[in-house]
């Protein structure tokens, strides 16, 4: 086990920054787990992973942070049924280098590979299916928590309303943004396929209007389906996109080439560029990404059907660039992503004018179905939901945002907490309408508020930590005990 010490965080998008004491959970044994959760020291203790919350979720000012990437293990795996049990620090990289090969894929990924399991869970990941297929708390069948009162093995019952004391604690979880628990493993349902490739259907659509139709009329064919928006088009061209939807390819749709044994499911993508080191502040600015937007759109094919794509390049295209992050310079980037039901059409209509009237250049602005509600916490709903990536430090972005925001609200829709770091504490039970029942049930994990973080703190999810004592030595035994 190495040993702890003091780190600058931040997330994805690279502001907010903190410190904090940083202890791997690698070499941990789960009696030394359940010690450090249930006894951190000073200022609280929240999970890590991979770091692709873009926020301040996995941060924790002047408290303890555990780095659960050591929780790696790869548990038991039914070839039969596609049961497999993963430890909470394995990424979806790893489970598709490993599981793939096999005819298996994960049930539900989003724009990247590099997320860890517990992380996933988290934040209930959403991907291109979830108007079909829900998020990831929709494929588990198990996982198991260290909570300040103990280990516990959950399940989600007969679902987000089940009143049984585990299920609500599973569904607290699932999107709870580590502040119920370090997740240790779970046991997820895997998707069994024929190919590592997607059969793809392209269509340039040339307003929202045309997007929004097109999509309520024919998502329903695709397992996957996504568009992309250009966010500074105007007028009559507002809400132009590109929309691409697909289903996972079977191996008669294959070249004749690709089907050989070991072909049709290799999968072993690399990442092609890195992105510079100091990248300049405004390189993606309203000229850049104008320019860049207007070339994407003229060149994506007017319609196009069955066109066989890698599955990495479907779902994961901005993994082929190392560190992009960096491309949005030294200030960073906010995602803002928000969903709104089915009716409130408008408030994506006000979300693109506003921006593209400020000149906050989006250099990737996706939209996409959701289907059911899970968890309290958990931020898909039945609706649209719309996400922007917006370069920080413009003055003109704060006060857009903080009216969206409002607009949001007031439509009844939400924020993605896995992707914010400027929403008003003032909102979030406007948002999220069941956060009293998700504080009870934290509250009965945790009745001393020991999981803590920046975000949690910010948006007022959590109390202070009450004062605590010194925490234990670590120990080393093995991670399998427990």
């Amino acid at each position: 086990m190495g040993s702890s010490r003091h780190q600058l965080l931040t997330g994805w998008g690279r502001t907010s920054p903190s410190r904090a004491r940083v202890v791997p959970a690698s070499g941990m044994g789960r009696d030394s787990l359940a010690a450090l959760v249930s006894r951190p020291g000073t200022g609280g203790v929240i999970p890590r992973g991979l770091g692709r919350s873009y926020g301040d979720a996995a941060q924790c000012a002047g408290g303890t942070v555990l780095d659960a990437t050591g929780l790696d293990h790869l548990g038991s795996f039914d070839p039969q049924t596609g049961l497999l049990t993963v430890g909470a620090g394995a990424s979806l990289d790893t489970l598709m280098r490993t599981f793939l090969p096999r005819g298996w894929f994960v049930p539900v990924t989003p724009g990247t590979r590099q997320v860890s399991v517990g992380g996933a869970i988290a934040a209930d990941i959403h991907g291109k299916n979830h108007h079909g297929d829900g998020s990831l708390s929709a494929h588990l069948r198990s996982l198991t928590l260290a909570t300040p009162t103990g280990i516990r093995v959950l399940r989600p019952g007969s679902g987000p309303e089940d009143p049984s004391e585990d299920a609500r604690l599973f569904w607290a979880t699932a999107g709870g943004m580590g502040l119920t628990g370090v997740i240790l493993e779970a046991t997820m349902q895997m998707l069994a396929v024929e190919t590592a490739s997607i059969c793809v259907d392209t269509e340039r659509l040339p307003d929202l209007d045309s997007l929004l139709a097109a999509m309520a009329s024919g998502d329903e064919r695709y397992r996957y389906s996504v568009a992309w928006v250009d966010s500074l088009a105007r007028g009559r061209h507002l809400g132009r996109a590109v929309l691409t939807r697909g289903n996972h390819a079977r191996l008669g749709q294959l070249p004749p080439a690709r089907r050989r044994p070991g072909e049709a499911l290799a999968f072993a993508p690399a990442t092609r560029l890195e992105a510079p080191p100091l990248a300049p502040g405004g390189l993606l600015n309203r000229v850049t990404v104008g320019a860049f937007n207007e070339a994407w759109f003229r060149r994506a094919p007017r319609s196009r059907e069955g066109q066989i794509q890698p599955v990495a390049a479907f779902f994961h295209p901005l993994d082929g660039v190392g560190g992009w992050n960096r491309l949005y310079g030294p200030r960073g980037f906010l995602q803002y992503q928000f969903v709104v039901p089915f009716g409130a059409e408008d408030v994506l209509r006000l979300a693109l004018e506003r921006c593209s009237r400020s000149g906050a250049a989006s250099f990737l602005t996706v939209l996409k179905r959701f289907g059911p509600e899970a968890g309290p916490l958990s931020f898909p709903m039945p609706g649209w939901t719309l996400a922007l990536d917006l370069p920080a430090g413009r003055p003109s972005l704060a006060p857009v945002l903080d009216s969206l925001d409002e607009a949001v609200a007031g439509a009844g829709g939400r924020v993605y907490l896995a992707k914010d770091s400027r929403l008003s504490p003032d909102l979030v039970g406007a948002m999220y309408p069941r956060l009293a029942r998700w504080r009870s049930v934290r509250d009965q994990a945790d009745p001393e508020g020991v999981m803590q973080s920046d975000m949690a703190r910010r948006l007022g999810l959590v109390s202070p930590p009450r004062p605590a004592p010194p925490p234990p030595p670590l120990l080393t035994e093995g991670r399998s005990q427990g």
